[in-house]
């Protein structure tokens, strides 16, 4: 395995059609990306798995999908007016922001190396807007900084409807935007960004209880998702470092090469939102118990992990680059469920590959993401295929219009067998 660096990573991801920069033509947007056709397929598969994963639990947990933009009053009620800010910090002689919490002010600039600093000011993280032609307070609304809110709002809207009962989650996956003063790590910090988040609303002599039952689940799906566990430790909050939402909360960290940082947050909200929404709303957010016949603020237990920031965990899990007779192969040895694509196909030749076309043909059918690939050797081909991840390459040659087999080659083991035709379908089911 060989020592994966942040440049390694941002490389293959332009290389290959992971990840560009946004607005690359017309030189970027710094802290915004575009995810291309490799990128799309992985995060559809993060997705997909994150949902079965979160709803496979005894307990109801149920999907919505809120809306972008918030009220003003929503992010006032939310405390994200009063507490959602950096501290900013500019250099008068060269002009550069930084995050002032950041950096040793004692120090000089570590962009032009002249120590003259501006005083430390708080910078609101929410992009605000307004909606419609007026600009006032009445139309001020921002773009979400985080998805939570608006299952909060909507919590007695599901419960009513959907007529479940506590204990049960509400979850969703969406866009969250933030206007960062330095985002760096390439896709770790980000202004665009999507959220995948769960709110789980229980009684509130429960919550403990449920708080250590998500933390687990929430580390059994980091295994079977294939991260590496060694590179896996949970880290609980001192008080001093809560958010101002939080009873307690433990993150989920991940060792990359710039240093343990979080990956997901696991935290005990108590009954903070739902009691702030019901103050500034007006609207009774309680619950009845029928069994005591009183009524009470249901506590919250919170997962919360960015789409984007798992998916550079995984590349850089996956990274690998192996010495093959004097040759360096980069591999990315994705977990077959989530790699972007299941299987390539590849005639030997040209010759062949109106023989083949039916088999890819077929397999996409069957919901499979297939790639053909007629173009280079052979060697070259399984090389792009082992440097997007993909588990498996089909290889139809001359042998297979008189037997009806292909070569299956494998991704790790680099080991090829015969296989059927007819049979590849329950292989890549059983892979």
């Amino acid at each position: 395995m060989a020592n994966v660096t942040l440049e390694k990573i941002v490389a293959l991801c332009k290389r290959r059609g992971f990840v560009y920069q946004s607005a690359e033509i017309y030189s970027g947007l710094n802290g915004v990306y575009d995810f291309g056709p490799l990128g799309a397929e992985l995060k559809r598969n993060i997705r997909k798995l994150w949902i079965e994963s979160v709803t496979s639990t005894p307990e109801e947990v149920l999907l919505i999908e809120g809306s972008i933009l918030g009220s003003h009053q929503v992010w006032e009620a939310s405390g994200h007016l009063k507490n959602f800010s950096d501290p900013m910090i500019d250099c008068l002689n060269c002009k550069k922001r930084f995050r002032a919490d950041e950096l040793n002010l004692e120090k000089a600039c570590p962009s032009c190396g002249v120590k003259n600093w501006t005083d430390v000011r708080q910078f609101q993280l929410m992009f605000e807007t307004n909606l419609g032609a007026l600009s006032d307070q009445a139309t001020k609304a921002y773009l979400r900084p985080e998805t939570a809110q608006s299952i909060f709002i909507n919590f007695k809207n599901v419960l009513s409807t959907y007529r479940v009962k506590i204990p049960f989650g509400i979850a969703q996956i969406g866009k969250a935007f933030r206007n960062e003063i330095t985002p760096k790590q390439f896709l770790f910090r980000m202004r665009e960004f999507e959220q995948m988040e769960l709110e789980f609303f229980c009684k509130p002599e429960s919550s403990d209880k449920y708080f250590d039952t998500w933390i687990e689940h929430r580390m059994k799906f980091y295994e079977k998702i294939g991260l590496n566990q060694s590179k896996l430790r949970l880290r609980k909050h001192e008080q001093d470092e809560l958010a101002h939402y939080s009873k307690q909360c433990t993150d989920v960290e991940y060792e990359f090469p710039f240093g343990w940082k979080e990956l997901e947050g696991i935290a005990h909200r108590s009954d903070y939102d739902l009691r702030q929404h019901s103050a500034h709303s007006g609207k009774d957010l309680s619950v009845f118990d029928e069994q005591t016949k009183e009524s009470y603020m249901p506590h919250v237990v919170e997962s919360s992990v960015g789409v984007d920031r798992l998916f550079l965990t995984l590349l850089f899990d996956s990274y690998h680059e192996d010495n093959i007779e004097g040759d360096t192969r980069t591999v990315l040895r994705f977990n077959p469920a989530i790699a972007p694509i299941t299987a390539a196909i590849l005639p030997l030749s040209k010759k062949l590959s109106e023989n083949a076309k039916p088999i890819y043909e077929n397999l996409k059918k069957q919901s499979f993401r297939v790639q053909f690939d007629e173009s280079g050797s052979i060697g070259k081909r399984y090389r792009r295929q082992d440097e997007i991840g993909t588990p498996v390459c089909f290889t139809f040659d001359f042998d297979s219009l008189e037997d009806n087999n292909v070569t299956a080659r494998n991704r790790d083991t680099l080991k090829q067998e015969r296989v059927s035709i007819d049979r590849l379908e329950m292989y890549l089911r059983k892979l």
